[in-house]
């Protein structure tokens, strides 16, 4: 894998810059509720060194009733500031699964215009397993000016999405495993139906995935874009059930090159609780 810190970097690229002074590592940890883990007990017990912690649900847009939906700018503005990262940084974002929740952050960040950062690949298992080092102290935190520009065009609304799904206009990729976007599985969360996005295709976030949590080299991203009959020529929406692994796939798209892209930030949380909304199963 070629280190490209606007995307992805090694253990051993994070490894050799961990002491850099303008580098800020993000631990991003997040996991569904059924996973029985808690991000940030584990991160006080053990981060990389110099780490911050990102909270995923409360770094959101807490008037919608969606979950964790994207911060307003001042938010996400006010969030960094404290955890002293600024312009100028270079940010590099991990997670406790290997790839997961870090293409989330990563995504806000690209969406909020911040472009030097990228995603540790493999996370934290392959970190510990290369037995590099930890800490359980948290870091000292200056506050740091931060300046953001919106890219309305990484995101996309249930009105857009709706659109695109009725004209076919756009390849709308579901994240989500086979038997949920089949239908055949119910969702997680109570109160949604089963089934997926009208029109839309099925690229499971695992299958862009090594079995170590590192993510597949450009040429087998591809072969997995092909295999689900992805046309990357058109422009691509990303969903999922909440918007998290549906960062993996945008993460994926642009390590391929792929411009025109968006990421449907309610996803099935949204798609799945309203009937007016068409739902396609099989």
């Amino acid at each position: 894998m070629t280190d490209d810190p606007k995307t992805l970097v090694s253990t051993d690229w994070l490894a050799r810059h961990l002491k850099d002074p303008d580098l800020r590592l993000i631990d991003a940890s997040w996991y569904l509720p059924d996973a029985g883990r808690d991000p940030k007990s584990e991160y006080d017990a053990a981060h990389i060194p110099g780490a911050r912690f990102f909270d995923i649900d409360e770094i959101s847009d807490q008037r919608s009733a969606l979950p964790h939906m994207a911060p307003p700018p001042e938010k996400f503005i006010s969030r960094m500031r404290a955890m002293g990262i600024g312009d100028g940084h270079q940010v590099v974002v991990y997670d406790g699964m290997g790839l997961f929740s870090a293409a989330r952050v990563w995504w806000l960040f690209r969406l909020m215009g911040k472009t030097d950062v990228a995603v540790l690949n493999g996370g934290l298992p392959k970190w510990l397993s290369e037995g590099h080092p930890i800490e359980d102290m948290p870091p000292v935190m200056r506050d740091r000016h931060i300046t953001v520009s919106l890219q309305n065009h990484l995101v996309v609304d249930v009105t857009q999405v709706a659109h695109a799904s009725k004209l076919a206009d756009h390849e709308i990729l579901d994240a989500r495993s086979p038997g949920r976007f089949s239908g055949e599985e119910p969702d997680p969360r109570p109160g949604l139906r089963a089934g997926h996005i009208p029109n839309s295709k099925n690229v499971y976030y695992k299958t862009l995935l090594n079995e170590n949590g590192t993510m597949k080299t450009k040429a087998e991203l591809r072969e997995v874009f092909d295999a689900a009959g992805v046309d990357l020529k058109k422009p691509v929406i990303t969903t999922c059930g909440s918007g998290v692994t549906a960062a993996i796939i945008f993460l994926a798209l642009e390590r391929l090159g792929v411009d025109r892209k968006a990421l449907y930030d309610g996803s099935w949380s949204e798609w799945g609780k309203y009937d007016d909304l068409k739902v396609a199963t099989g």
